[in-house]
């Protein structure tokens, strides 16, 4: 079963509120909001993360507004950690089974942390986000998303300059 087939089945059997978008495949955040009709914060954008140092490692699904930067050594320090890097394409399809910018904001790996920053949560009513292909979207209650994902809450935003 591919991605967008686990998602649909898991955000089916939970009774999620959600809507799936056709489209062409877009590469920037920008573009697909547009696309969607949605505003750019709205975007949860999904990093694999590698955390190592202090007897550390562990891959790391890093959820976050779209029109936000991630800092990656605020995450290292958040998780106890002492760097993080974005994994290689080869540990993001492995444990993703998505081509970067499809990646949904869910594992379904067991060696993937999720976790997302606590902005995700508060400033929509819904998400969007491609779902394991560049050209399906979906947008799904942020509330929905919270209680069936259930991803560790991190601060790990880039502050703003």
């Amino acid at each position: 079963m591919n991605t967008f087939d686990q998602l649909t089945a898991l955000l089916d059997e939970q009774q999620a509120r959600y809507r799936v978008m056709e489209h062409a495949a877009m590469g920037k955040c920008e573009d697909v909001a547009a696309l969607r009709g949605t505003a750019l914060g709205q975007g949860a954008k999904a990093l694999v993360c590698h955390v190592k140092g202090n007897g550390m490692k562990q891959h790391v699904l890093a959820v976050l507004p779209a029109d936000k930067q991630a800092d990656l050594s605020r995450l290292a320090s958040a998780l106890g950690g002492l760097r993080a890097s974005l994994a290689s394409p080869a540990d993001v399809d492995k444990l993703t089974g998505c081509v970067f910018g499809a990646i949904p904001p869910f594992s379904f790996h067991q060696d993937l942390l999720l976790v997302a920053d606590p902005s995700l949560l508060t400033r929509y009513d819904e998400l969007a986000f491609n779902a394991g292909l560049l050209e399906k979207s979906m947008v799904l209650n942020t509330a929905d998303y919270q209680r069936i994902a259930a991803p560790t809450i991190l601060s790990f935003l880039r502050e703003e300059e």
